[in-house]
């Protein structure tokens, strides 16, 4: 059986203590491409809901939980963790109909409630309470919506971490569910218009294939309140393109319906109804899916589209309902220099955001699109505003690394913010340092990291640090509070995030550099972070740690292999660690258009597998970090399949004594929804790994 050593707290020397981990069958299949021959010994694993993965699974984590349960400091870990995450939280108030809601979590409730008040300053009742849809949190609320005449609420809810989701509408006057009920809707907008709402579904399963089979042929319907579900009309469907998404939205004024289709390439093409005329037809109006188009506002006949067509870092532009098509549309604001992120309306001026060098900008426009004033935030961080074109109050959330999330209210007349809500975090902001600095990558680009600290660090390269990336899908990382950075950062760690090639810090061209044939410059601009680092005395390989998740998992895992002395500890999260096959589960395929398919032409398929984590594993007795792959049960993004098969394949292969162990989470997906319970759990197991694993002392 293999094994692995286990490491004493601050000691260079491990115990002598083995790590015995599971036997995991393997088996003679194989796969070709383009000639080559590849192995899968492990693809058995692929089917999730087998007795003999199930058995392996429940193997994999006894090893996993008995090596965690060793760490002398983990219960005094989970009990800080606890103690910061205990404070009220509230969601931006947002307005429909007079009424203000908000979501409210006292502390450590496992979902966020939802309330109402009838003024701002009234008193608040409960709405809709998650945490009584189940009995241990794992349902989650993922979005709520108004009809335009105030009568009705959809809301939709999703099961163990799922992708899936279930819409219900409650009546709004008594509080009570109506009779309606949708299911097997994913990726899903709920557009109201008229007695009804357009959603998007796709046909029920497969029974037991429900988290890995692929997803084909998305939907859109139109469901009119008090029928069935099975009496719904069919408002959209495209049987040329099963592997594409698509999506509604409709106006204030219920005048028209767009439609998106996205899926195929880096954007969406865009499609209109007219509601006005009758008989009156879907209509393309936007072909090139290469570029993103989304409608942020209708007024009358002319609508406004927020898009990168032919403008890399983005522009808003206007159209007429009357000549929808892209060759009549014109600039209202034009592309800049920094990030166009989103414009609205309200006040009869426009509230416009920028993406500046990862930080959130936000001004005034006029509704012409002349820029008029800047709204002025505490520091450099990330902002997102609630508002409506018919009520005069604004509101803003504003947070950054050491600043908790703080609801603003501002008057867009005086141009002045005042704080409306403040949380009470257990903890002196103080006591720490921001710092954003640029480092080279390997190909000379210029690319930003943020640094997080106790004030009074000593650069003398044995602070232990922890990197995060990304680096993917036109995903932006911008500065935002977390509890469960904290005690690592107290007890005498920094926290480095890297804005890496691939996320959309800098416009489409910055994403495009990170994608396909171009993705090895998201691991050579996450090593160069790394080395910039050790250079800069921050740290060394002997106190730095990893970590990223989904795609950044990928990330993770590839570097692993392309670098392991440069890391102690690595956590490859959720990741995407078989890149020949990932477009075969569930909605894989629709990541082609960053990653390229390996059955895209024998130059994409070599590209793939010489980065793939699954297929760069080391057998020569290279020592590897240590490495706790995370993933879940119900992950039907990215399928465990992923993360099981690379933790059999590390752990069969010579690279070292370092753990190398897999902690697979059971009614949980891709992380959207979780309840507070388990994400202090797995919270708890990785930073106690991280920090074990680095030598670290926890007071």
């Amino acid at each position: 059986m293999a094994t692995a050593l286990l490491f004493a707290c601050g000691q260079k020397q491990p115990r002598q203590e083995a790590i015995v981990y599971p036997e995991t069958a393997k088996t003679d299949s194989f796969h070709v491409y383009y000639g080559d021959t590849v192995a899968e010994p492990y693809a058995w694993l692929e089917n999730d809901t087998s007795a003999e993965t199930k058995e392996w699974v429940a193997a994999q984590n006894k090893v996993t939980q008995d090596y965690l349960a060793k760490i002398p400091f983990r219960e005094s870990l989970k009990n800080r963790l606890t103690e910061l995450a205990n404070y009220e939280k509230i969601g931006v108030p947002f307005i429909e109909k007079g009424k203000y809601y908000f979501f409210k979590n006292d502390g450590l409730q496992n979902q966020s409630v939802l309330y109402v008040k009838n003024t701002l300053d009234g008193e608040a009742q409960v709405l809709l309470d998650p945490n009584k849809l189940s009995d241990d949190g794992t349902v989650a609320l993922k979005a709520i919506k108004f009809s335009r005449d105030g009568k009705y609420m959809s809301y939709a809810i999703s099961r163990s971490g799922s992708d899936w989701e279930e819409i219900y509408v409650m009546d709004l006057a008594t509080r009570s569910l109506t009779q309606d009920k949708i299911e097997w809707a994913k990726f899903s907008s709920v557009s109201w218009c008229g007695n009804g709402f357009y959603y998007s579904a796709y046909d029920a399963p497969k029974k037991g294939k429900e988290f890995s089979n692929v997803n084909e042929y998305h939907k859109i319907f139109y469901h009119k309140i008090g029928t069935a579900q099975s009496a719904d009309k069919l408002f959209y469907e495209n049987k040329n393109y099963p592997k594409r998404f698509y999506s509604s939205s409709v106006p204030e004024e219920e005048n028209a319906v767009f439609v998106y289709e996205g899926g195929a390439a880096l954007g969406n093409r865009l499609f209109v109804q007219d509601l006005k005329k009758t008989g009156s037809k879907v209509v393309e109006i936007a072909s090139d899916d290469s570029y993103d188009y989304t409608v942020v506002d209708m007024t009358g006949n002319t609508f406004y589209v927020l898009t990168n067509y032919k403008a890399p870092k983005y522009k808003l532009m206007k159209g007429d309902i009357a000549n929808p098509k892209i060759e009549n549309w014109t600039d209202v604001i034009p592309e800049s220099e920094n990030v166009l992120l989103s414009a609205g309306f309200t006040n009869g001026k426009m509230i416009v955001s920028y993406d500046k060098d990862a930080s959130v900008r936000s001004y005034v426009y006029s509704v012409d699109g002349k820029r008029e004033r800047e709204i002025e935030f505490p520091t450099f961080g990330t902002a997102s505003f609630s508002y409506d074109k018919k009520e005069k109050e604004i509101f803003y959330a504003f947070t950054s690394f050491t600043y908790p999330t703080t609801i603003f209210k501002y008057d867009i007349e005086a141009n002045k913010s005042e704080k409306y809500i403040e949380p009470k975090v257990k903890f002196n902001p103080e006591d720490y340092t921001t710092e954003q600095l640029f480092y080279t990558s390997k190909d000379g680009t210029r690319v930003p990291m943020f640094l997080v600290y106790k004030k009074g660090l000593k650069k003398n390269g044995k602070n232990p640090t922890l990197l995060y990336g990304y680096g993917g899908f036109n995903i932006s990382l911008r500065p935002s509070f977390s509890t469960f950075r904290l005690p690592f950062i107290e007890n005498g760690g920094i926290y480095v995030m890297a804005n890496l090639r691939g996320g959309g810090e800098y416009g489409e061209e910055w994403h495009i550099a990170g994608t396909k044939m171009n993705k090895q410059n998201v691991f050579d601009d996450f090593i160069a972070a790394a080395e910039f680092l050790v250079k800069e005395k921050y740290t060394s390989a002997e106190h730095l740690a990893i970590n990223g998740g989904s795609n950044g998992g990928l990330l993770v895992g590839a570097v692993i292999n392309q670098r392991p002395d440069l890391f102690r500890v690595a956590i490859p999260e959720v990741g995407v660690m078989d890149m020949l096959r990932y477009h075969l589960f569930t909605i894989g395929w629709n990541w082609a258009s960053d990653y390229g398919r390996s059955d895209d032409s024998q130059e994409m398929y070599r590209y793939l597998k010489a980065y793939s984590p699954l297929h760069n594993i080391k057998n020569d007795g290279t020592p590897y970090p240590a490495i706790l792959i995370t993933t879940a049960d119900h992950d039907d993004r990215v399928v465990p399949a992923h993360s099981f098969k690379y933790a059999a394949q590390l752990q069969a292969s010579d690279t070292g004594d370092a753990p190398k162990l897999i902690r697979i989470d059971t009614k949980a997906g891709h992380g959207g929804g979780k309840p507070i319970t388990k994400v202090i759990e797995e919270e708890t197991d990785v930073y106690s790994f991280i920090m074990w694993n680095l030598g670290m002392k926890y007071k």
